[in-house]
């Protein structure tokens, strides 16, 4: 059994939780069985089991493309550059929209069966038209055709198979539910801090903490607008880099600029941080925030759990899934704007209550104390990239029937 993976991130560039879901599970798979990887970037390493190629775009094939159409425009002739070598494997897996093109033109050119992990849904992120433009007709429209032609999709948490199947015309017995996981030796608590003395940030200071791009998903911009309201001597570090647009990441600068001239001890650190870095960050973390609008997982909150942070969490998505309320973290509710899909229909309301619910857990040592000790516990005992491995092993082999 061989297994080919498409995938836009792939280490060392990795941006978000579908980069470090394929991280992972390309990992444990290549113990079970042979597995190759084709993604976006320069990447070439060959190992036991493992092989991995990036596909570079020449600057100048799209140098005169309008600055929104770009990464479509590139994702095409990825595909089509992953397509020109010859496919041999058994099943071809595809993570996220900008891999799912390769996917159905795999199928078609080579008859592979064709799996696909959705870790977002294009008709739930209209924000991206913010981004993308057109582009975003053309994501949702691949992402249509990919789904509905797929011989299997996973869907990483319950709620996201509901919403694959309300919004797309897909067999309910192709969708299964297999979530991300959490490598539990590498995620624990770490007593090292030379990351945070770097960053300048005191000993001792209770801070809440946000790891992810600055993006409308993310949800950033309403915990920034939370943080006035955070208890007197609580700070706040955002790990927060990789804008979607230049103008939200306008808005994130004015937001922090206005923030600092009146608080001490808010931190942004605007670039991606080293696997060990982030993990120093997650261990000192008076509580972690996950404010995302739109979440189907959440392998974010995974990570904080797993090092010993209690979580406090809009109640969207798979985040529902992972982090129980008043036993792992609190649950935020989240109520939308239908005219508007990445605001609340009360901004201010919302950030008060993201505040209420850290300053809840940072003023309670025996509370936050027994979050983090019961999400460490869940995430070992639910989340294991070995059995998820395992899953994904079974489901490639009814595909491809063996």
């Amino acid at each position: 059994m061989k297994a080919l993976l498409l995938t836009n991130e792939y280490p060392p560039y990795v941006y978000g939780g579908a980069g470090v879901h394929v991280e992972y599970l390309t990992r444990e798979l290549a113990r079970l069985m042979e597995v190759e990887v084709r993604c976006f970037g320069d990447q070439d390493v060959t190992g036991e089991n493992l092989r991995v190629k990036g596909y570079p775009v020449p600057k100048e094939l799209t140098a005169a493309t309008p600055p929104q159409l770009r990464s479509p425009v590139e994702m095409l002739q990825r595909s089509v550059s992953w397509m020109a070598d010859p496919i041999n494997a058994d099943v071809v897996h595809c993570h996220t929209w900008y891999a799912q093109a390769g996917g159905l033109l795999a199928r078609l050119l080579y008859g592979a069966p064709l799996v696909i992990t959705t870790h977002s849904l294009e008709p739930l992120r209209p924000w991206k038209r913010e981004q993308l433009g057109r582009g975003y007709d053309f994501s949702s429209w691949v992402e249509k055709t990919a789904l509905e032609t797929a011989d299997a999709v996973i869907a990483v948490s319950g709620e996201t198979r509901e919403d694959i199947l309300k919004h797309f015309k897909v067999d309910p017995a192709k969708v299964r539910v297999i979530p991300n996981g959490i490598d539990v030796e590498q995620y624990q608590y770490t007593p090292e801090r030379s990351a945070l003395d770097k960053a300048g940030i005191p000993q001792g200071l209770p801070y809440v903490l946000f790891v992810g791009r600055i993006t409308r998903q993310k949800g950033i911009i309403h915990l920034v607008r939370a943080i006035k309201h955070l208890a007197p001597g609580v700070g706040a570090v955002l790990l927060a880099g990789q804008p979607d647009t230049p103008e939200i990441g306008e808005e994130m600068k004015q937001g922090i600029d206005q923030i600092q001239k009146d608080r001490e001890h808010v931190y942004w650190i605007p670039e991606m941080v080293t696997k060990a870095d982030a993990i120093q960050f997650y261990s000192h973390a008076r509580v972690f925030c996950c404010p995302s609008i739109y979440e189907p997982f959440g392998i974010i909150n995974l990570e904080a759990m797993a090092c010993g942070a209690p979580v406090v969490a809009s109640a969207v998505g798979g985040i529902k899934e992972v982090v129980i309320p008043e036993e792992t973290g609190l649950l935020i509710s989240f109520d939308q704007q239908s005219e508007a899909p990445f605001e609340a229909v009360d901004p201010e309301k919302f950030a008060q209550e993201l505040a209420a619910g850290i300053n809840r857990i940072v003023g309670d040592p025996e509370l936050r104390e027994r979050l983090s000790v019961a999400g460490r516990k869940r995430a070992e005992e639910h989340y294991s990239w070995t059995s998820i491995a395992q899953r994904v092993r079974e489901l490639y082999r009814e595909v491809a029937g063996k």
